[in-house]
């Protein structure tokens, strides 16, 4: 897993758990404080936000365990997979674009970081130069040919040999 991915998602579950120890009991006690709780607003806001806090903790934690399990030393050599830098023929657009395949945290379209898991993506996934991959997006069927593939190994012994 990217470090800055690693860090970006500790450093949330730092600011929840903390919201969810400190700052949430605090309100709660405040707000129960206050009277009545069948009619009181502030007391089932913080119940509710403690909820999603809860809720969101989970998923973190467990998108960090399943991103702990990526082993680089499993992805292909020789095809597109998590890393690579893609540079494909859209005929649909008679035009070359330069995606690279990212996790769903790093994924940002107008700078060409597509997910692993969106559709152009796993289109992507596993193909290898020559290649056509066939997506069906909200526009249509587009059919992306593979021109040249430069994986998270070759960019690895690229950073090697310029040291």
């Amino acid at each position: 897993m990217p470090d800055h991915i690693k860090k970006q998602l500790q450093a949330e579950i730092h600011v929840l758990e903390h919201e969810l120890a400190h700052e949430l009991p605090a309100e709660i006690k405040k707000a129960a404080s206050l009277g009545d709780l069948s009619e009181n607003a502030e007391y089932h806001m913080a119940k509710q936000r403690q909820v999603f806090v809860n809720a969101r903790l989970g998923q973190l934690k467990k998108r960090m365990a399943e991103l702990s399990l990526v082993n680089l030393a499993n992805i292909p050599r020789d095809m597109a997979a998590f890393g690579s830098t893609i540079v494909i023929y859209d005929s649909t657009k008679d035009e070359e674009i330069i995606y690279r395949l990212v996790t769903s945290e790093e994924s940002d379209v107008t700078k060409g970081l597509i997910s692993t898991t969106s559709p152009i993506g796993r289109s992507l996934v596993g193909k290898k130069v020559g290649d056509v991959a066939t997506v069906i997006t909200p526009n249509g069927k587009r059919e992306l040919e593979i021109l040249k593939i430069t994986t998270i190994h070759d960019e690895a012994e690229a950073a090697e040999k310029d040291k």
